[in-house]
C-alpha cells in the first residue's frame, strides 16, 4: 500500500518527502514532478514569495535510470532562499543556539498560540514554520508521481477554481476535461468559465486595494477512476472518507464537500441521488448524473470523481488588522505580518488534485497489488474484464 512522510519547514534548508509501496517500473523523471509543482505556482494575488521560494529538486533515492525500483523513493525540494540568506541560516539553524528575535504576537486564524500552547514554545516560529503551506510543495512532489502511477490505469485528475469571494462559476456552466487543463492552468485565476474568472480578477483586485484577503472553492475532478476502490465494509477505508481527510488536510482549507454533497441535503429524495441505467453498447452501468461526486457506500462507482474544497480567506493580510496578543507580555495589539498573498485558491487547486490523487493511488494499490508495474496493470484489466 502506497505510503508517503513530509519532513521540513517553510524557511529551513528544504523539505523531504519520502514514498513507500510504488511497484517498481514506474517511469518518472526530475522534470516530470518540476512541471506539476510549477503549476502549485500560478494564480493571479500570489505574492513576490513565488520568486523566493524557488523549488530545486533532486530524487535522492529510488529511482534508476528513470523508473522507480520498488523500494521507498526520496525527493528532496532545496530552499534557495535558506542557501543564499543569513538570516534564515541563523534562524533555522538545526545547531543548539537560540534566536535574537522570538515571535510572540500570535496570529489569528494560524496555528501559532494553539501549536505554542500545545508544545510548551514560547517562539510562534517554532509552530509556523511546519505548519505553513510551503509544506505543500513536498506533498505535490509525491502527487506528481502518484498521478503517473494513475496514469497507467488511464485515470487523470484535474482541478478548477469555481468561487473566488462571491464570484462563483454558474452551476450550469461547463466543466474542464483533461485535454483542457492547459486552458485552465493559461487562466489567471485557474477558472474555465471566462465570465466568472473576470469576476474573480476584479474581486481579488479589491481585496488587494485595501489590504486584505480571498478565500474561494475549488473542484477536483478524477476521470477513467474504476469501479470498486475503497470500502463499504471498513469505516476507515470509505473512499469520499478518505477524500475529506486528505483535502481537508490541506493549510487554510475549512469545508470539503463530495458531489453536490450540500445542496442535495436540501433536496428530497427523490431529486438527490443518481439514477442507474444499463448501457448495452458499452456493456456497463452507467450514472445520470454526478450528484454523489462518484462515490456510493465509500466505494467509487466507475464514474467521474467530484470533489470540492472550500478555502478560507488568509488569516495573514497586508494590511494587518486582526487583534492579538503577545504571548510574553499579555499586551493587545495587532498580528505581524509575514510574507503573504492576496489569495491563494488557484494554488490549493493544484494541492487538492494531489491530495485526490495519492488516496486514489493508494486504493489502487490496496485493490490491485503488484510489485512490478507490468503486475499492477495486469491486475487492474483483468478485474475490469470481469465486470458484470
Amino acid at each position: 500500500m502506497l505510503r508517503y512522510l513530509t519532513a521540513g519547514e517553510s524557511h529551513g534548508q528544504g523539505l523531504v518527502v519520502i514514498m513507500e509501496g510504488l511497484p517498481a517500473g514506474l517511469e518518472i523523471t526530475v522534470e516530470e514532478i518540476q512541471a506539476e509543482m510549477g503549476r502549485r505556482r500560478l494564480g493571479y494575488g500570489r505574492g513576490p514569495r513565488q520568486r523566493f521560494e524557488a523549488d530545486e529538486l533532486t530524487l535522492i533515492g529510488g529511482v534508476r535510470h528513470g523508473r522507480t525500483l520498488g523500494s521507498p523513493v526520496a525527493i528532496e525540494i532545496k530552499n534557495s532562499e535558506w542557501f543564499r540568506s543569513d538570516k534564515w541560516h541563523d534562524e533555522m539553524s538545526p545547531a543548539p543556539g537560540a534566536t535574537k528575535d522570538p515571535l510572540t504576537q500570535v496570529r489569528p486564524g494560524h496555528a501559532d498560540l494553539a501549536g505554542m500552547q500545545k508544545y510548551g514554545f514560547t517562539d510562534a516560529r517554532d509552530v509556523l514554520e511546519r505548519a505553513s503551506a510551503r509544506e505543500t510543495a513536498a506533498r505535490v512532489a509525491a502527487g506528481a508521481v502518484a498521478k503517473k502511477l494513475l496514469k497507467a490505469l488511464d485515470i487523470e485528475v484535474i482541478s478548477h477554481v469555481i468561487q473566488m469571494g462571491d464570484a462563483r462559476v454558474p452551476s450550469s456552466a461547463a466543466r474542464p476535461t483533461p485535454s483542457e487543463l492547459h486552458r485552465v492552468d493559461e487562466n489567471q485565476v485557474r477558472c474555465f468559465d471566462a465570465d466568472a474568472s473576470e469576476a474573480m480578477i476584479a474581486a481579488i483586485k479589491a481585496a488587494a486595494k485595501e489590504g486584505d484577503s480571498l478565500g474561494g472553492v475549488v473542484e477536483v475532478l478524477a476521470f477513467g477512476v474504476p469501479v470498486g476502490l475503497g470500502s463499504h465494509v471498513h469505516w476507515d477505508r470509505k473512499i469520499d472518507a478518505a477524500f475529506a481527510q486528505a483535502v481537508m488536510s490541506i493549510q487554510a482549507v475549512k469545508g470539503v464537500e463530495i458531489g453536490d454533497g450540500f445542496e442535495v441535503a436540501g433536496r428530497r429524495g427523490s431529486a438527490a441521488h443518481d439514477p442507474i441505467s444499463w448501457d448495452s453498447d458499452a456493456n456497463e452501468y452507467r450514472r445520470g448524473s454526478t450528484l454523489a461526486g462518484g462515490t456510493e457506500g465509500g466505494m467509487t462507482t466507475g464514474e467521474l470523481v467530484v470533489v470540492r474544497a472550500a478555502m478560507k480567506p488568509l488569516a495573514t493580510l497586508n494590511k494587518p488588522t486582526l487583534e492579538t496578543v503577545d504571548t510574553a507580555t499579555k499586551e493587545s495589539g495587532v498580528s505581524f505580518k509575514e510574507r503573504t498573498d492576496v489569495t491563494a485558491v488557484p494554488a490549493m487547486g493544484v494541492v487538492a488534485e494531489t491530495m485526490v490523487s495519492l488516496v486514489l493511488a493508494t486504493e489502487a494499490q490496496r485493490k490491485f497489488g503488484g510489485d512490478s508495474m507490468d503486475e499492477f496493470v495486469r491486475n487492474a484489466e483483468s478485474f475490469s474484464a470481469n465486470l458484470s
